[in-house]
């Protein structure tokens, strides 16, 4: 007995560690963001046009607004959609299943320099869009497809059986059930793979350059270059001459991320809310 309270006192200790390690990393990257970034943030900064001495990120910031709206566009309707086929339509432990699983669970493991690769193959080359914002948001949407829609089916199968065996009891069909019943009930795990998605769209780079460019402007259409603040600010540090600067971009892609959570997670919580 007292062997078994060491060991749950070991395990308690070195579970405590790990998280305080965790925090502690979070807390001295995040802080060492803000501190080197904060005083160089300056209006000119902001400024609307880009040139080599204010080095503006407003471009940037448009430009990855636009990437992320774009790239959502396309992925999450699809990725949903193919979710609510996996959990509610197609028969549950079905060979199809299983290596649609298997394929999504690996095209999520590639690193994303190759599928800047394939989009520049496709997208930029074959399909003749070159280096553009659409090349580039359709590039991303293929990167986080497979993580919207597995994080969409975990949420549907969580939904316990008894929500859709009731709403059947009632007379409602197939199709209202999973709209009606089991998507609200969902929300907040399919909230927490969109999330995750733009994540990683805002923080892309590598994909990016080979797909969308860099020019420093908004573009005037889907078809012109377009770069993001990720690419700006590896411009900027890559040049070795506005690390100040890179910095400052850096903080403003900080509190989008934390913005864009904090928004999500309080939209899920209301959508719950209505649901209950």
């Amino acid at each position: 007995m007292n062997a078994q309270k060491r060991s749950a006192a070991v395990l308690r200790m070195l579970v405590y560690a790990g998280a305080g390690f965790t925090a502690a990393v979070l807390v001295l990257l995040v802080g060492y963001i803000l501190v080197r970034g904060i005083p160089n943030l300056r209006p000119s900064l902001f400024a609307w046009k880009y040139t080599t001495e204010n080095v503006s990120l407003l471009p940037a910031l448009i430009n990855t607004v636009l990437m992320t709206a774009l790239s959502l566009l396309i992925a999450v309707p699809m990725g949903i959609g193919s979710a609510i086929y996996l959990a509610e339509y197609a028969r549950r432990g079905s060979r199809l299943v299983r290596l649609i699983r298997i394929t999504a669970e690996t095209l999520s493991g590639i690193p994303s320099i190759i599928y800047g690769l394939f989009g520049q193959l496709f997208f930029v080359a074959a399909l003749g869009l070159g280096l553009s914002l659409l090349s580039g948001a359709m590039t991303l949407s293929i990167m986080i497809l497979p993580l919207v829609m597995r994080t969409t089916e975990e949420a549907l199968l969580a939904v316990p059986d008894s929500y859709r065996e009731g709403s059947f009891g009632l007379g409602a069909g197939r199709l209202r059930t999973v709209f009606r019943v089991v998507l609200p009930s969902a929300v907040p795990g399919i909230l927490a793979g969109v999330i995750l998605g733009i994540g990683r769209i805002v923080g892309e780079t590598a994909a990016l350059l080979y797909t969308a460019g860099s020019v420093a402007e908004v573009p005037k259409s889907l078809f012109h270059s377009a770069r993001t603040l990720s690419v700006h600010m590896y411009a900027l540090s890559g040049e070795g001459l506005y690390l100040e600067q890179s910095y400052a971009t850096a903080v403003v892609l900080l509190v989008i991320v934390i913005g864009i959570n904090a928004l999500s997670a309080a939209l899920a919580k209301r959508i719950a809310r209505r649901s209950t």
